[in-house]
């Protein structure tokens, strides 16, 4: 299985980043710009959820 990490949306990838580094700040983790492998699971994983969970928010919000 090929993986395609090409951006459709070039604009997209800065406002993806600037998004993760607000949710692991939400969650009290620190991410460096760039590579951040030295996270444990859990970290990861916090991250992850909080975006999710802000994501549901917004949408939530605009239905409104």
């Amino acid at each position: 299985m090929a993986r395609n990490n090409r951006n459709l949306v070039p604009e997209a990838r800065q406002a993806l980043d600037k998004f993760k580094m607000e949710a692991a700040s939400q969650v009290g983790v620190t991410l460096n710009p760039g590579y951040n492998g030295n996270l444990t699971s859990k970290q990861a994983g916090s991250v992850g959820g909080q975006m999710v969970k802000d994501m549901i928010q917004k949408v939530e919000n605009s239905m409104k």
